[in-house]
């Protein structure tokens, strides 16, 4: 096995519900990593706090129009490559807290995965606020889950000091945009990477 105390590693995929090419990734890794037969886990997070840790007080897409410019190009012509609708969204970065605080309450659920590819699909496919409630409760319901039930307990004092932690985890991971993919004490950033991080996952558990 690839580690030396003989266990699979596990591929984590970090995302932020508000993030652009996060987008891409949750909606066609859990797909890809099933056929790739490799375990995975669910790390969404809070990229604010990381961004305000190293004094930046917006998202850079937003702080430098012209980046900003060829990110939604570029999204638009990576979505159309993977078959995926796009519509640019009338707020950005839209407000995830909301929907992150779920996706932490749910993370032990199998529809947790449909969740989140239902919130990125509200936000990217339609425009969509996430941050709004019949949003979410709308995925919910997609991923065959009782709204109100999970709505409820994502406001639980527990699922916040959890995102919170997670959160300062990615930050100690060295974790600075999303999506970042994790595999042992391996970083890949960014969607593009994400076969790179399988490629890696396969030879780690080789």
């Amino acid at each position: 096995m690839a580690n030396e105390t003989n266990s699979i590693m596990t591929l984590e995929i970090w995302f932020e519900f508000a993030s652009t090419y996060s987008y891409l990734t949750v909606s066609r890794a859990e797909a890809l990593l099933s056929s790739e037969n490799l375990d995975f886990s669910w790390k969404p997070f809070l990229l604010g706090p990381i961004f305000r840790e190293k004094g930046i007080s917006n998202s850079p897409f937003v702080l430098d129009p012209v980046k900003g410019a060829h990110m939604w190009r570029d999204l638009e012509r990576r979505s159309q490559h993977y078959g995926l609708p796009f519509v640019r969204p009338t707020i950005f970065p839209m407000n995830s807290l909301p929907a992150a605080r779920i996706m932490i309450a749910a993370a032990d659920e199998p529809w947790c995965g449909t969740f989140a590819r239902a919130v990125f699909a509200a936000q990217f496919s339609r425009g969509d606020d996430i941050s709004q409630e019949n949003v979410l409760s709308e995925a919910l319901k997609q991923s065959g889950a009782d709204p109100e039930a999970w709505i409820e307990r994502a406001r639980d004092e527990q699922v916040k000091a959890k995102l919170r932690a997670q959160t300062a985890q990615a930050l100690k991971n060295g974790v600075f945009g999303a999506p970042s993919f994790k595999v042992g004490d391996e970083l890949f950033w960014g969607d593009d990477r994400l076969e790179d991080a399988i490629a890696w996952a396969h030879k780690a558990n080789g």
